[in-house]
């Protein structure tokens, strides 16, 4: 399958011919999945309108943050809760993330900055993802405080927007040729054209000699190897176009992503405490961020080693969950207060009384005194409220 978005990648493809001010911005390079059979030829970054230029990756990153934003209004009707607390809270707690991301990234790659106004060029360097997520838990926890919410309801119900937008973001990295990892031969493997411009000029050995490689790598041997064998490895095609081939580590993430997102919806209903499915993120996806982060080869470092940090965070993220999971958990049960699905309109609601021992069977409600006081109900579209359920910060 080839998909060509035609013209030379010098040339303006017109969009809109009638005023002439629309064209493709970025028709510079090919991306190739030469195992599986697909190629994008004269990929763009993204369009521009005049001299204003707009990339994918902001369209794909603000519509993350707009779905993100939905499906934690539609976890939070479900769930009988304001749906506007969600949206309030996005409108302010993004710009901070946005800003958290920018400076988690400016903190490891210092020594590439030179006056405190690069702070705001994006175009030197970019976003950490791991940065935006610290923010945004800061700013639930200062949120909650201020408008008097359970700080593990409002969790567990904005972490599910986030990950969604983290998932959807990752594809702004593919049309931004970013993101990618070592060498590879597997059925995935993604070739990109060494001419494109916005590749970095290490992985081109007509660009960059081995030695300066080495210089600016010193210290950090796997990451510097593993960009070696990528040079080693160019592919050139029989019209003479050279490529790199590489682990697609964008897309790797979008799938663990995703299937982290399904995990975290399977496990709500059967939460034991507020703040578990914020705790579960933190495990699945710090899971996932460690062995792909392993294959990255645009790794930011911890000062003066050959450390990864997002790999270094995602295995102590992992751990501290796994291990608070465990204790929350058994603490809940203990108390005798678990989760508990109440109808918002319970009073109004009339239990047949089939439909209750139905209930009492699927759910598991405790038959005696010392066992978890378990609260359940049947009804055609069930809307529940977390009215008895301990909560992460009363643990």
């Amino acid at each position: 399958m080839v998909l060509d978005y035609g013209g030379a990648p010098t040339d303006g493809i017109e969009i809109r011919t009638e005023e002439n001010i629309m064209s493709w911005w970025g028709n510079e390079t090919s991306v190739r999945f030469p195992n599986i059979g697909i190629e994008f030829n004269d990929l763009p970054r993204g369009f521009a309108i005049g001299s204003f230029k707009i990339a994918f990756y902001g369209i794909l990153v603000a519509a993350g943050m707009l779905l993100g934003i939905a499906i934690s209004r539609w976890k939070a009707r479900k769930t009988g809760q304001d749906q506007d607390i969600y949206l309030d809270f996005a409108l302010w707690a993004i710009p901070f993330s946005v800003l958290g991301a920018r400076l988690y990234y400016v903190i490891f790659e210092w020594d590439q900055f030179s006056g405190f106004l690069d702070f705001f060029n994006l175009r030197k360097g970019g976003l950490a993802i791991y940065g935006g997520v610290i923010v945004a838990v800061l700013s639930v926890i200062v949120y909650s405080r201020i408008k008097k919410l359970k700080l593990g309801l409002m969790a567990d119900t904005g972490i599910i927007g986030l990950i969604l937008g983290q998932a959807i973001g990752r594809w702004g990295n593919f049309f931004n040729r970013e993101v990618f990892g070592k060498f590879t031969d597997s059925a995935f493997a993604m070739q990109i054209d060494i001419t494109d411009k916005n590749l970095s000029s290490i992985y081109n050995p007509a660009v960059m000699s081995e030695s300066t490689l080495r210089t600016m790598y010193e210290g950090k041997e796997t990451v510097l190897n593993n960009i070696i064998e990528i040079r080693n490895n160019i592919m050139v095609l029989s019209d003479g176009r050279q490529f790199i081939q590489v682990h697609p580590t964008f897309l790797y993430e979008f799938v663990w992503n995703l299937l982290v997102l399904g995990m975290l919806l399977f496990a709500w209903p059967r939460k034991k405490f507020n703040g578990e499915i914020l705790l579960l993120y933190f495990a699945g996806y710090g899971l996932g961020r460690f062995f792909i982060e392993g294959i990255r080869t645009d790794q930011l470092y911890i000062w003066g080693t050959g450390l990864a940090v997002s790999q270094v965070l995602s295995a102590v993220l992992f751990i501290v969950a796994v291990i608070l999971i465990i204790v929350f958990r058994t603490k809940a049960v203990r108390s005798g207060e678990t989760v508990s699905l109440v109808l918002e309109n319970a009073a109004k609601v009339t239990v047949k009384a089939d439909e209750a021992e139905a209930a009492e069977e699927n759910f598991g409600a405790a038959k005696d005194s010392d066992g978890p006081k378990v609260k359940d109900a049947v009804v055609n579209d069930a809307q529940y409220k977390d009215l008895k359920v301990k909560d992460i910060d009363d643990l």
